[in-house]
Order: C-alpha cells, then structure tokens, then sequence
C-alpha cells in the first residue's frame, strides 16, 4: 500500500468517524442517557397519576444517584394493615420510594434491566437514600421502598419532531418520544431490601 493509500484511508476513517459522531448526537437518535431521561420521565408521569409526589429527580451524592424519590400512600400496606376498628389502630402514614428505572431498547441482555439491579447496586442506592434521608429527617419516619421500574424503548413507526414525553392519554403506561415508543413494562413494587 503507498503512502497515498495509507491517506486516503486515514481520511476516510476520520470523515466516517465525524459522520457516526454526528448521527450519534442528532435528535432523531438519542443517547443511552437521553433515552434513560425519557424512560424516567414516563414512570415519573405515570407515579404522578398514580397520585404520588415527586420530590426528587436523580438525586445524587458521593454514593450514587437515585432516579426519582416519591412520596405517597402505599395501598398495599394499608390494605395490610388490617380494620381500621381494631383496638391498635396503626396511623395513616406515607410511604418514601426510592425508584430505580431502567430503561432498555429491544435485544438488551440484561432481561429488560432487571439484571442491572446487582447486589452491588442495591448497596449503593440503600448507602445513597441513607444519606437523602439524613438530609431530610423530616423524611425519616416514613416508611421506605426501593421499587424498580422497567421501560421498554423502540422505535416509533409515527414520525414525531418532539424530545420531551407528553404521554398519549391519561393513565396511560405509554409515550411518545422523538422516533420513539416508550412502555413502562413492569413497576416492581420492594423489588428489594437490605
């Protein structure tokens, strides 16, 4: 190979490399980040409607972040708390959810995210929201989950300009997103405890 080959290969190395940078940043295919924004911001939306405040959206510290950090009654645990009538009336209290969401496009090889939540991650979100929850004692008498949320994201076969997720209808568990269809797929509810 002469060294004119050697440049016009280099040059067209570097001009696929702007090309593929290029794509990678368009609006039309977001990033593995900005694709992990939306899905948050679709189970955000959607624990919202289930009537939960939203009191943070990732938290972050030294340890870790948290996804989104809600605060809301819990319906199972009240429903397990037995008659209201009964001589040892436990009062109504809320419930503090850390989230964790992940969000994952078809073929993934973690079963949707799922596998993601290692134990070596649950021990950084328990570390982190022991350290929210000693920024907030108000907090600290609350009841507390860790709930993981999994979000499919395909392609969308509209073709829609807009990046930020309204969802499509009330109560709804889908969004829209750029070329995207967003699904919140499983909301598991203590996926998880120390």
């Amino acid at each position: 190979m002469g060294s004119s080959d050697s440049s016009e290969l280099n040059s067209t190395r570097k001009r696929d490399r702007r090309l593929a940078t290029a794509h990678s940043n368009s609006p039309q295919s977001p990033n593995s980040r900005d694709i992990g924004t939306l899905g948050e911001n679709l189970v955000a939306e959607w624990l919202q409607q289930q009537g939960w405040e939203i009191l943070h959206r990732q938290w972050h510290c030294r340890w870790g972040e948290i996804d989104i950090i809600a605060l809301g009654r819990d319906e199972e645990s009240e429903i397990n708390r037995g008659n209201e009538n009964s001589p040892f009336p436990i009062p109504h209290s809320q419930t503090l959810a850390f989230v964790e969401v992940k969000t994952r496009r078809p073929g993934n090889w973690d079963a949707g995210g799922m596998l993601a939540v290692s134990t070596t991650k649950q021990a950084k979100l328990w570390q982190t929201a022991e350290i929210f929850l000693s920024t907030r004692p108000d907090l600290a008498n609350n009841s507390c989950r860790f709930d993981v949320a999994l979000v499919r994201c395909e392609p969308s076969r509209q073709n829609t300009k807009q990046i930020l997720p309204p969802l499509t209808a009330a109560n709804s568990q889908y969004a829209l997103a750029g070329n995207y269809l967003l699904t919140l797929q499983e909301y598991i509810r203590s996926a998880f405890s120390n």
